[in-house]
């Protein structure tokens, strides 16, 4: 239900503001989007501002809302599953992130409507929800990840969600931007 919720969530907004926006509300896939050339430059330190305030809005949101229960509750921090290495946590956030990173690229640039961008990057969330929260909580973003934590006091691990989804969208929007000066040159290759 919750990998549901979160991926219909995304896919709402994709709806609601997609065509104004682009719906770049992650700041791992706004750097994906900045490292693919598929942003302008001078867009993306306001993008990331902003979505690391509302990262840390929500999480001071939740810290309101929930002050009455004691202080050892995490408010929805993304946390490492029993026998995750943080190594591993890193791995596993990055790889989840580089493949919502090329989702959403993808979407961009290769799909029209926004009825459709919405459906492939928020089942494309939901389907690594089920895959990878057992194992990280499957943050994928650091804004996400980051106003709960602040919120809470609880800082364990927190670097795992904040460098493996900036690697793996970094890597993603490179990917794309390889990709597509090969194909804009004319080279072919095998895939």
């Amino acid at each position: 239900m919750v990998a549901l919720v979160f991926g219909g969530t995304v896919a709402l907004v994709i709806l609601s503001f997609g065509r104004f926006s682009g719906s770049l509300i992650n700041p791992a896939i706004t750097l994906a989007a900045a490292s693919a050339k598929q942003l302008r430059v001078g867009l993306v330190v306001p993008y990331l501002f902003l979505q690391i305030s509302g990262g840390i809005l929500a999480g001071l949101t939740l810290r309101l809302v929930f002050s009455r229960l004691n202080d050892s509750v995490n408010l929805g921090s993304t946390t490492l599953a029993s026998g995750i290495s943080p190594i591993l946590g890193i791995g596993l956030e990055a790889l989840g992130t580089f493949i919502l990173a090329s989702s959403a690229l993808v979407a961009s640039t290769r799909v029209a409507g926004t009825r459709y961008q919405a459906l492939l990057v928020g089942s494309t969330l939901t389907i690594l929800i089920l895959f990878i929260g057992p194992f990280t909580g499957a943050g994928f973003n650091p804004a996400r990840s980051l106003g709960p934590s602040l919120a809470s006091g609880y800082f364990t691990n927190l670097y795992v969600y904040l460098v493996g989804p900036i690697a793996g969208a970094v890597v993603a929007g490179l990917l794309l931007r390889f990709i597509m000066h090969d194909i804009s040159s004319g080279v072919s290759g095998n895939f």
